[in-house]
């Protein structure tokens, strides 16, 4: 058996063991992210060695670039306007305010840490770091014990960050010499990254989403069928970006936009009653897609570069991916909520939760496959942050939800009002009180 077979029977062989284990892990402080990411850098070549693709990254980059674009096309897709409308304040300020400083705050302290690099380089750094992944962060986004304000700033946040941090992304790159982006110039890259894919992803997104809503209503599309169109026009959407030299992930990302907003602007009559901020059925496919396909990439990951990285560890990337996780982000965050009548706890549990994941080992793959200079090290940063994210996000998800949500309680059993607004506890025993 060749070892690309045994390599594909040992990833099939964790899906499947993480499957039949699923509902006790999902009780328990092992994530799914610690799962995969662990089981990759058992089976690489820093331990086992029967999972060893680093001589041959281009299948890796394609199944890590076709998880992101799936996610970032369904992430937007769910975003409502409600979800921005009500409470809206907190998504808001931490994507205008704290995602640039947060961006900001890795680029200035990347300088002293990480030397060698240039000054677009270590903007790369502070890019790539930025965006948060809701998926290492699903219990901190999901505990009813967290008012739901809070709860819904961080998911929105974590499905729009990714998307926005990519103009910064594709910027800094086209500043780096020797890239391909940098012979286009940046004026070339703000064109086709920018305006032409966005374009093309309004286009796809909106198109696509009125030609399932009119085969709906004449009763041409199955419904299995729904559910296979929505990663279809995702993937064209990604695809044309790339067609047209600009960014595939920025029109991936608009198109969900678009086409998310079709699908709710054009509904079915027989849909009207319903909730409209509610999840649409046709994406339940592309999301059980989008989260396997980030699965396989959090294995890929530790086994092609984490494992290796923690062979070749410095006190210099060990610092800066700790100072990545709190510092970067938990000031910038301070910062964007200050005023906003949020209390220190609420604060400080947004500024914690946030987890740096797929976007970012994608994004870091990208610079080292543009040979860039100090593209090694910044692999290695990229590697040792997201690996400690699992890590400590993982462990420390359920313990500090309900921790956080105690003190939720408490304070609102005082009797005091607060920002946050009520947990769904709280507020199912108000509302079945008697009166």
């Amino acid at each position: 058996m060749t070892s690309d077979a045994w390599t594909g029977v040992a990833v099939a062989g964790v899906v499947a063991a993480y499957a039949l284990n699923s509902r006790r892990l999902a009780s328990t402080r092992v994530s799914s992210a610690m799962v995969f990411v662990g089981c990759g850098v058992l089976l690489g070549p820093a331990v086992l060695g029967i999972v060893d693709l680093a001589d041959d990254t281009g299948p890796i980059l394609t199944l890590l670039e076709a998880a992101l674009a799936l996610v970032l096309f369904t992430d937007a897709m769910a975003v409502r306007r409600r979800d921005l409308r009500s409470g809206g304040f907190l998504p808001g300020r931490l994507l205008a305010v704290g995602l640039p400083l947060t961006i900001g705050a890795g680029w200035l302290l990347a300088w002293p840490l990480l030397p060698g690099l240039t000054v677009w380089e270590l903007a790369l750094v502070g890019a790539v770091l930025a965006p948060t992944d809701a998926a290492l962060g699903k219990t901190a986004m999901s505990s009813p014990r967290v008012p739901v304000l809070v709860r819904k700033g961080l998911n929105v946040e974590s499905g729009l960050n990714d998307g926005l941090v990519l103009p910064f992304f594709v910027i800094f790159l086209a500043a780096v010499p020797g890239t391909s982006a940098a012979e286009e110039g940046v004026a070339g890259v703000f064109w086709r990254a920018l305006v032409l894919s966005t374009a093309l992803g309004l286009l796809v997104g909106a198109g696509g989403g009125r030609l399932l809503r009119a085969a709906q209503a004449r009763g041409r599309v199955a419904p299995e069928w729904t559910q296979v169109f929505v990663p279809a026009v995702a993937m064209a959407s990604y695809a044309l970006g790339v067609v047209v030299d600009g960014s595939g992930f920025i029109a991936a990302w608009v198109a969900g936009f678009a086409f998310g907003l079709a699908l709710r602007r054009f509904r079915p009559p027989e849909a009207a009653a319903g909730p409209e901020d509610g999840p649409d059925p046709a994406a339940d496919f592309a999301e059980q897609l989008g989260g396997l396909l980030a699965s396989l990439s959090l294995l890929l990951f530790g086994a092609v570069l984490l494992g290796p990285t923690l062979d070749d560890l410095s006190w210099r990337v060990v610092g800066y991916a700790v100072l990545s996780l709190t510092v970067v982000r938990m000031l910038p965050v301070a910062v964007a909520l200050a005023g906003s009548g949020l209390r220190p706890p609420t604060v400080a549990y947004i500024g914690w939760f946030g987890p740096r994941g797929l976007a970012s080992v994608v994004l870091g793959l990208l610079v080292l496959e543009e040979h860039v200079r100090g593209g090694g090290l910044l692999g290695r940063v990229v590697a040792v942050t997201v690996g400690l994210s699992v890590l400590l996000h993982g462990v420390s998800a359920v313990a500090l939800a309900d921790r956080y949500g105690r003190w939720h309680q408490k304070a609102t059993a005082t009797g005091r009002t607060l920002r946050e607004g009520t947990s769904v506890p709280e507020a199912a025993r108000r509302h079945t009180a008697p009166r």
